[in-house]
């Protein structure tokens, strides 16, 4: 595809406001020409419209894509909506951006991907954790081999949003309602972001329960990773829970990596740190990074990443079929949970059979 990529956008719920900055930013680089977009209520898409300068907008996804001459189509919808909304792009040749959870369930994402590849189609999944900017910096250090053999990631998930019976109805309402949310919604993006730090995963173990009466799904939970190289991982999540940070939800949490040279960790501030195997004080990593929108302008990074792709071909990190392995691993801790035992993910049939028994 040649610059500027002809982009439409689905959705003006509440995170889509870092979707249209970032191709805001991308149109003013010349990049991108934001051409139009869909909303069912047609006054929340006229106020999008209007604050970004975007020439039409539509109710109907496939009539704004008959109408409309587009490159690619970013869905920034709740989970439900994103099968037919991919479908409907693929059916115009357009590429797709697409919100996570990719799709509702595992099988869905399973036939969405055959559909995809059938027709050639290029759909990429806007995971962004791994596109927050301390993550390449901390897996630069790991690759310079900064902590030596590592041997433990763990990560604490506590944005303390989840309390009382308002909880996430201010930002995205639909949380109380998902019957899975804490690692559908949530501990997704921290699977992907270890498996971008240390590779595959061989086994996990989880236990998840729900604290808050009021919402559907688990809202805190631990899991347990093993990686092919004999790292182990920690998530240990709590959404009611917070941390120290002047906003709780820019890093979601602490990161803490320990190997045989030392000791990574990242608070709640986006602060590395690095204390040496033997010494008593940490010292401070610099990195520059921009203190934008959500998680350190990750959703600016994720789409430029994409836009890149698709302009001079060079490689994309989150296709949608290579996405598949998070949603498994994910029906693996789900399994896990329900059945109190440890899932073996080099298990090929046992993983299969993950998909069915989640559906």
């Amino acid at each position: 595809m040649n610059a500027p990529l002809r982009v439409a956008a689905v959705g003006t719920g509440y995170f889509s406001q870092f979707h249209y900055n970032a191709w805001a930013r991308m149109h003013d680089a010349g990049l991108v020409e934001l051409v139009a977009l869909c909303n069912r209520g047609r006054e929340a898409g006229e106020t999008m419209a209007a604050r970004h300068g975007i020439p039409r907008v539509f109710q109907d996804l496939g009539q704004m894509l008959d109408h409309t001459q587009v490159d690619l189509v970013d869905v920034i919808t709740p989970p439900v909506t994103h099968v037919a909304s991919v479908r409907a792009a693929l059916e115009r040749n357009c590429a797709v951006i697409c919100q996570k959870p990719f799709t509702p369930s595992l099988v869905e994402a399973e036939a969405l991907v055959e559909e995809i590849e059938s027709c050639r189609g290029r759909v990429y999944v806007h995971e962004n954790f791994r596109f927050q900017p301390w993550y390449p910096k901390i897996k630069s250090m790991l690759d310079a081999g900064a902590v030596g053999q590592p041997y433990q990631v763990s990560f604490w998930l506590r944005p303390g949003d989840g309390q009382g019976p308002d909880a996430y109805l201010q930002r995205q309402p639909y949380f109380q309602q998902m019957p899975r949310f804490l690692v559908h919604e949530t501990a997704i993006h921290l699977v992907d972001t270890f498996r971008y730090l240390f590779g595959e995963m061989r086994a996990v173990y989880a236990q998840l329960s729900r604290l808050n009466p009021v919402i559907a799904g688990e809202d805190a939970g631990l899991i347990l990773f093993e990686f092919d190289h004999g790292v182990r991982g920690v998530f240990d999540g709590n959404r009611l829970v917070d941390h120290v940070a002047d906003n709780p939800r820019l890093t979601m949490g602490e990161l803490r990596i320990e190997g045989s040279a030392g000791t990574l960790t990242l608070d709640g501030n986006a602060n590395i740190a690095f204390r040496g195997h033997g010494s008593q004080s940490s010292v401070a990593v610099p990195f520059d990074w921009q203190n934008n929108d959500f998680g350190g302008d990750c959703v600016y990074l994720t789409s430029l990443h994409i836009v890149r792709h698709l302009i001079d071909g060079s490689p994309a990190m989150n296709s949608a079929r290579a996405y598949l392995t998070n949603l498994r691993i994910e029906e693996a801790v789900y399994h896990s949970a329900e059945q109190g035992c440890r899932i073996d993910l080099t298990d090929r049939v046992s993983v299969a059979a993950l998909g069915e028994n989640g559906s």
